[in-house]
Parts: structure tokens; sequence; C-alpha cells
């Protein structure tokens, strides 16, 4: 999957592709949502999140589905941080060296030869 660059805010979506060509107030989506009138303010303006919460809500009252809004979300919210990545020291787990990808692979063969769905032990 190709990655988007500089996805949009989910608020802008909504502001851009419902509410301002339906005419509908913040106020008027916020009350047939039943969230407050600042929450979605928040959201319009790209200082509020869409959660699982608010994505089901506008589902039911734009028509879309809740994972489409929360697959807006979460892209905009990947290529924020991928903007301004944390200042944390994160290193690798597996070094990608053929000897590495030969054992992980021959511990996964292993754990499906034996039916199991769990994750192995510690080696």
């Amino acid at each position: 999957m190709m990655k988007m660059y500089n996805p949009p805010h989910p608020g802008e979506i909504i502001k851009g592709l419902w509410l301002d060509p339906m005419g509908v107030s913040i106020t008027d989506a916020a009350q047939a949502m039943a969230i407050s009138r600042k929450t979605l303010s928040k959201i319009v303006n790209g200082r509020g999140r869409v959660t699982p919460e608010i994505a089901v809500r506008l589902s039911i009252a734009l028509g879309s589905s809740a994972e489409s809004w929360l697959g807006h979300q979460a892209a905009y919210d990947l290529w924020e941080l991928e903007q301004h990545p944390p200042n944390a020291h994160v290193v690798p787990l597996f070094a990608s060296t053929p000897a590495a990808t030969a054992s992980s692979t021959h511990v996964r063969a292993n754990c499906i030869s034996a039916g199991s769905t769990t994750r192995p032990s510690k080696l």
C-alpha cells in the first residue's frame, strides 16, 4: 500500500465533504451525533481525534463506515509522527542477517508444524 503524502485530518474531511456542502453547522451535527459541540468543533478544527466511539457516531450520522473514519485518523496520526519521530532510543530486536532470518523461520515452522498458535518461548 502506497503511503499518502500529508493526509488530511479527519476534521477537514468532515467539514469539506459533509458539513459545508450540506449546509450543516457544527452545533447541528453534534446534536445529531449526541456529542458536545466542543468535541466536534475540536475534531473539525484539527485539535481533536476521531476515537472508535466517535467513528461509530460519524458512521451512523454520515452513512460511512467507522473503519474508514479510524483509517483517516490513523493515516493522519502516522504521517504526523513520521514528520517528528520520537526521541527514543529504539533498536531492532532482530538483525536482518540471513542467519537470523533462517533461525526465526525455523522457529515459526516448528510452531506451525506443532499446531501452536502461541508465540514460541524464549530461545
